[in-house]
């Protein structure tokens, strides 16, 4: 199945995570991503369990190809300006001034191919007091005001998967989307900025409306008190996420599950209101009861009731899900020389078609012929 993005060609010169990011996401759309590396060592990312295929590298890198080019070198970097002058859109993370020094600056790419989308994808944005500052995921969420509501103030520290390189690669795509979109009314290309500290900001928007709107600066604790929402240890040890949010049913149907339809005479549970202000209380009553039965049985008779509810999986877990088998989640493929590849397929669908179909992340210089011979054949776009 051909993607909405077949025929956009896509240079990503990026590393880590927030670019490759952004052209893995336009090659899950079925762009022709070709990733730019240094010779030898390639993204930085390729060797951080050793050798040059670490898992950190497999999760962005898929559905691209690999051309090794040393920019530096005037031969490499002319081969790259062919590049440039047959691609759609090119993106680079690197800090500001940086791609200038290295001959790949928006205006001089632009001069190459006017119709170029140009991506620049940074830490703190392009100019202001902060904009050398090095920059990760933890410093992003932190700057931004998300790492507070993850940290349980008893107990800080920093928890949780690389959610600010991903998002900053997720707004990066989508601003390329919109770049794109224009240029097919205008013939022109754009330069599309991004920052980290710029999209978990926006990323964050829900506690900056509290504050701005209501004068409440929220915690980690916040939003799942008023939504409702509950983690609880089983006998066996497995654990269960409730999400109870606002309709009454909900609550009747797990005072039903948990045999306790009483619980609404009690005046700290009576009302949505006193559930809120004695979330602690609630959880309190609920642990005892859901230590009494194992995650299996709880799921049946949460299930049962229509209470909104799922297992807290593990990673080993989730996939496995009768739900999560039927979406076809996991997907394959298979590299040539390392071997079986498995990841999670993108979610979204066109006209009722998975996308099912994916090319394994590349070999470092994979495709340096093929680029190379594709290069000979081809006219600029």
């Amino acid at each position: 199945m051909k993607g909405v993005l077949d025929g956009v060609r896509v240079l990503e010169q990026g590393t880590f995570i927030t670019g490759p990011a952004c052209g893995m996401l336009l090659g899950d759309l079925g762009a022709d991503v070709i990733k730019v590396e240094q010779p030898g060592t390639g993204d930085p990312f390729r060797a951080f369990k050793g050798g040059l295929y670490s898992p950190h590298f497999q999760t962005y890198n898929r559905n691209k190809r690999s051309i090794t080019l040393n920019t530096k070198q005037a031969a490499d970097r002319e081969r790259l300006y062919a590049l440039v002058k047959t691609a759609d859109v090119y993106i680079q993370n690197f800090r500001p001034g940086v791609a200038e020094e290295l001959g790949v600056g928006d205006k001089q790419l632009r001069e190459l191919n006017p119709r170029l989308v140009y991506c620049s994808i940074s830490g703190f944005g392009a100019t202001g007091p902060s904009a050398q500052r090095p920059s990760y995921d933890t410093v992003a969420q932190a700057a931004s005001g998300y790492l507070k509501l993850l940290v349980n103030p008893a107990n800080p520290r920093v928890v949780g998967p690389a959610i600010a390189d991903a998002v900053t690669g997720f707004y990066a795509a989508y601003g390329v989307l919109g770049a794109l979109f224009e240029r097919s009314r205008t013939g022109k290309g754009r330069k599309v900025e991004v920052s980290m500290l710029e999209a978990m900001a926006h990323w964050n928007l829900d506690a900056f409306t509290h504050y701005y709107s209501a004068g409440e600066v929220m915690g980690p604790f916040s939003r799942p008190r008023v939504s409702q929402s509950y983690v609880m240890a089983c006998k066996d040890g497995k654990w269960i996420a409730l999400h109870m949010s606002s309709p009454e049913k909900f609550w009747q149907g797990l005072a039903n599950a948990v045999e306790r339809p009483d619980i609404f005479k009690d005046a700290r549970f009576a009302t949505r209101e006193a559930r809120i202000d004695n979330q602690e209380a609630m959880i309190e009553l609920l642990s005892e009861r859901f230590a009494t039965r194992t995650r299996e049985d709880w799921c049946a008779r949460l299930l049962a009731e229509d209470v909104p509810h799922a297992p807290m999986y593990s990673t080993d877990e989730a996939l496995e899900d009768p739900q999560a088998k039927h979406l076809e989640l996991l997907v394959h493929a298979h590299h040539a020389t390392m071997g079986d590849f498995h990841t999670v397929r993108p979610p979204v669908s066109f006209d009722g078609q998975r996308s099912l179909e994916v090319r394994p992340p590349p070999t470092l210089g994979e495709h340096n012929g093929e680029i190379d011979a594709m290069l000979s054949t081809e006219a600029p776009a």
